[in-house]
């Protein structure tokens, strides 16, 4: 298998550390084959936080494409966003997969919308929803994947960071985000950023918040192709231990791992 990694983030995203040129050089020393860049997408009307402005866009892309050239032979470049499904945007994905000539988008759904319209982060699912909170997640990915905009999606279980026990709802979730990665050919991202957070106590379980056992036991049933992702913050972490301990879990769940998504 190539080494690669498709979740990448930059200084502009304002939690994170390092250029693009920083990412390049990191990836290079690791003796990664292909790097995706993947920052936090921005929307033209600036809603979420924690990402690059609007207008700091098209810089961005025009970075990435001066260092695929400089790189060419040496590493390929891929030119991704990490972004959420809103069903209003449909517009944008396609402009940013066309007109802006990107090569993917990564499903991060760190919202979701409600029936009023309005969008809860999965972080901070609130105990009046509790874990109903977790199919209302999976039914927004579910409907993301089914656009066919979207071929991997970031770190799936991240309802999971929660402190809710498991129940019927945390199945169910499972077995719809599942389905849809089946149906719609998604491959599912075992995100290593989840390891870096460290064990902690929740639902009753010392385990990290994220990747979630019992959710990975279900998909090796299931077969699905699976990537690793560092999902790394600092050029530091693009091929650290935590990437390293991702693989090591994956194999001993029996993952079917990829290295690529199609491209």
């Amino acid at each position: 298998m190539k080494k690669v990694n498709f979740h990448t983030h930059s200084e502009l995203c304002l939690h994170a550390d390092g250029t693009e040129a920083d990412y390049v050089q990191a990836a290079r020393d690791a003796g990664l084959e292909v790097l995706g860049l993947s920052d936090h997408a921005p929307f033209p009307d600036g809603r979420f936080d924690m990402r690059m402005q609007y207008g700091e866009l098209d810089g961005h892309l025009a970075r990435i494409a001066r260092l695929r050239e400089k790189n060419a032979g040496k590493l390929r470049i891929l030119t991704g966003l990490e972004i959420e499904y809103c069903r209003d945007m449909t517009d944008y994905y396609h402009e940013l997969l066309t007109q802006r000539g990107l090569d993917y988008l990564l499903l991060g759904q760190h919202y979701y919308q409600e029936e009023d319209g309005s969008y809860i982060h999965v972080f901070s699912i609130p105990k009046r929803i509790g874990t109903a909170g977790y199919v209302k997640y999976a039914l927004s990915a579910k409907s993301a994947l089914e656009t066919g905009l979207f071929p991997i999606l970031a770190h799936p279980d991240v309802i999971f960071s929660n402190d809710f026990p498991w129940d019927e709802n945390c199945s169910l979730a499972c077995d719809i985000l599942i389905e849809a990665a089946r149906r719609t050919g998604t491959v599912l991202e075992l995100n290593a950023n989840g390891i870096r957070k460290g064990l902690r106590r929740l639902g009753g379980q010392l385990r990290y918040p994220y990747p979630h056992p019992e959710f990975w036991r279900r998909v090796s049933v299931a077969q699905l192709p699976v990537l690793v992702g560092s999902d790394c913050h600092s050029p530091a972490f693009l091929w650290d231990d935590c990437v390293k301990e991702a693989y090591r879990l994956g194999r001993e769940w029996e993952l079917r791992f990829v290295d690529s998504f199609g491209k």
